[in-house]
């Protein structure tokens, strides 16, 4: 049996900065951007996680619920919410806060993550995820499904 952390151990918060250099042609947050923003804060997280090195394998339903324009804070925040043998899949969401402190939400995003030994092959996970609120339950059992439907469309060739 392997051992269990928290899942506030390893949870990651990022808050950047919109700046010319983060915008497209539409004057809004170039959503490459925002997607490698989110897979540097769902690896951050496995990896705080794991305590070893990992490489993203999918990123699930990521839809754009709001725009995110220049000079507005973007907060993208992860935490684990499964844990199987090599995979961890960390729930990434994304918030724009304004001048005033209200928050919107951008999106939210499940990134599957496999840990990795020593020669960069899937390698077990040594810690397990203990959920404790109501939510963080909720959401493993949700995971359970997701990892079914991750491999009913793997099966598929999809």
């Amino acid at each position: 049996m392997r051992q269990t952390k928290s899942i506030k151990d390893s949870k990651t918060k990022q808050v950047h900065l919109l700046r010319y250099e983060d915008i497209n042609g539409a004057g809004r947050l170039f959503g490459g951007k925002l997607v490698a923003w989110i897979d540097e804060v769902a690896v951050i997280t496995a990896r705080r996680h794991s305590e070893m090195k990992v490489t993203t394998v999918a990123i699930d339903h990521l839809q754009f619920i709001n725009p995110v324009f220049l000079d507005q804070l973007v907060i993208i925040v992860g935490c684990v919410t499964y844990v199987g043998n090599t995979t961890i899949e960390v729930r990434v969401d994304t918030f724009l806060e304004e001048l005033c402190g209200k928050k919107s939400k951008v999106n939210r995003a499940y990134v599957s993550i496999v840990a990795l030994d020593a020669n960069n092959r899937p390698s077990p996970v040594p810690f397990d995820i203990m959920p404790e609120s109501d939510e963080e339950k909720t959401e493993w059992e949700d995971a359970l499904e997701r990892v079914e439907l991750r491999k009913q469309r793997r099966l598929e060739g999809l």
